[in-house]
């Protein structure tokens, strides 16, 4: 039967596993599968896996269950192999990497900041603080000016609000920056201009958040900030 593998961890780690159950709809014990320094966490993978609330969820539990108690290599969603003993291969050729991997994240977890605006407040600020802008809102209102100036406003706000943001994403890197250990960008959607991971030891946890509450109550309503963690540091495996 094929292996689901949750974590990488060291060989000295004894996780406690009883009370966690692996993914798939016969919820399969878990186990260790340990290869000299290396021991990874697995369960008997189920023959269908979709990526169901259940089973993420159930993914998600025994990763952040290891990381309360040692440092671990959070394995993706879906990961599986043939047997153990592909697992103890894999876990030989990469003994070097994954023991140094280890080694940096022993202590640290992960924090993931997202950061939005409000659009129509961001708009109304843009058109006050530049007169080329407000000259060229004027113009167009209500449906009138040019097609090259409306044209050319669109292309104008768009730059402004890149520019403001871009401004907004150094500020709150900049403040986080001296509480973290590493920092991971994600990528941006239409909705978080900010997207940034951040590697935090245990013991600057409280420093860390207490800055971005700052940054926060500075920012006030218009910018929104979304922390979430403390995290499997999946974005520094």
């Amino acid at each position: 039967m094929s292996v689901y593998v949750y974590a990488i961890t060291s060989s000295e780690y004894d996780p406690h596993l009883d009370d966690l159950h692996g993914v798939g709809e016969e919820a399969p014990s878990l186990r260790t599968v340990t290869e000299g320094a290396l021991k990874a966490v697995v369960s008997d993978a189920p023959e269908k896996l979709r990526a169901k609330r259940r089973d993420l969820s159930a993914h998600h539990e025994v990763q952040e269950r290891l990381l309360s108690e040692h440092a671990v290599l959070p394995m993706r969603f879906g990961l599986t192999a043939a047997d153990d003993d592909t697992v103890r291969a894999a876990l030989s050729e990469h003994a070097e990497l994954y023991s140094e991997r280890l080694a940096e994240l022993e202590g640290r977890v992960e924090f993931n900041l997202k950061a939005s605006e409000d659009e129509e407040t961001l708009l109304r600020q843009v058109i006050e603080e530049s007169d080329e802008v407000r000259g060229l809102n004027e113009a167009t209102r209500g449906g009138g000016g040019t097609y090259e100036e409306r044209l050319a406003l669109g292309e104008l706000v768009a730059r402004e609000v890149g520019a403001r943001q871009d401004s907004l994403t150094a500020e709150v890197t900049e403040a986080l920056r001296p509480c973290a250990e590493a920092e991971s960008e994600g990528g941006t959607t239409s909705e978080y201009f900010l997207n940034v991971s951040f590697l935090v030891d245990r013991d600057q946890v409280r420093e860390f958040t207490s800055a971005a509450e700052k940054l926060a109550e500075r920012y006030g309503p218009d910018v929104e900030l979304r922390l979430r963690g403390p995290l499997p540091p999946y974005s520094f495996v």
